[in-house]
């Protein structure tokens, strides 16, 4: 617990009633949920997060810590203001899609309320025929950022990283007309957690490994030292375009191995598990169900 910022912060407890605290040990956290009532858009805004080691210290001499156990892990923030993606930010999930590498970062957005813990169901919707999976980096800021000066300044903005799953829907995506944004809202379709690594946690945020199996089998590897544009990059583009406001998630892409780029693709049916990890930002398990 040394140095500044260099914390997990978590959130434990039944959907809708989660209560933040702080990673301590591998199954161990320490409950802010006295000090702080969430870690949403007001804490952030507020710039709490500053604060919280000192707390967390003082708890920790107090003995005030529990084992999380079975209990639920949320997600690690609070449904966020809005959550923007970034579409194929690293060049063999590109060629994979058969699609060009992109000269600037491709936006779309996710549904805010599609945001679930890391390890709740995943729920197939109607009529759906080409579920998908995408293990990615998430970005959540810190302070609200509008026409950001430099991309160096985007570092600031920057609350810390965690793991998210952007569960895509292809046929509603590609083949329906319109935005992406169709075949990635669905209900259940942004699994996040499980923690928020602060970015003094992380030596390097540009090489960190990233994997995901379905079913037992390897379908994703990679690394986000291949990502076309880094988060600072992203966060400075897209403060040109509009207002990022305090635990805003982004998604900033995914590596190669997605089920549509298998030949012949193998999508997700009911049954399915995905178990999915980003080094130092810790893993994720989702069952798919059916929700009809």
């Amino acid at each position: 617990m040394k140095g500044t910022l260099k914390m997990k912060l978590i959130r434990i407890g039944e959907f809708g009633s989660e209560k933040p605290g702080v990673l301590v040990g591998p199954d161990q956290f320490i409950d802010l949920s006295d000090i702080v009532e969430d870690f949403n858009e007001s804490f952030f805004a507020s710039g709490l997060l500053r604060d919280l080691e000192k707390e967390v210290r003082l708890k920790v001499l107090a003995s005030q810590i529990e084992a999380i156990g079975s209990r639920r892990i949320g997600a690690p923030i609070a449904r966020p203001h809005q959550i923007i993606c970034i579409g194929l930010n690293y060049r063999d999930h590109a060629v994979e899609s058969g699609m060009a590498v992109p000269d600037e970062p491709i936006i779309f957005t996710k549904s805010p309320n599609t945001l679930v813990g890391p390890n709740d169901d995943v729920i197939k919707p109607r009529k759906s025929e080409k579920l998908d999976w995408e293990v990615e980096l998430g970005v959540v800021i810190a302070h609200r950022a509008k026409y950001l000066n430099s991309v160096d300044s985007a570092r600031s903005v920057i609350a810390g990283y965690l793991v998210v799953n952007d569960v895509s829907e292809r046929a509603f995506q590609l083949e329906r007309g319109g935005q992406w944004s169709k075949g990635k809202s669905a209900e259940t379709f942004n699994p996040a957690g499980p923690w928020l690594v602060t970015p003094d946690e992380i030596e390097n945020v540009l090489d960190l490994e990233m994997t995901l199996d379905v079913n037992g089998l390897r379908r994703q590897t990679g690394s986000t030292k291949t990502m076309v544009f880094n988060p600072w990059e992203i966060v400075h583009y897209l403060s040109q375009f509009m207002v990022l406001e305090p635990g805003d998630l982004i998604n900033t892409g995914t590596p190669p191995g997605v089920a549509m780029g298998m030949k012949p693709p193998v999508y997700l049916e009911v049954g399915d598990t995905m178990e999915l990890c980003i080094e130092l930002l810790g893993s994720q398990r989702q069952r798919v169900i059916s929700g009809f």
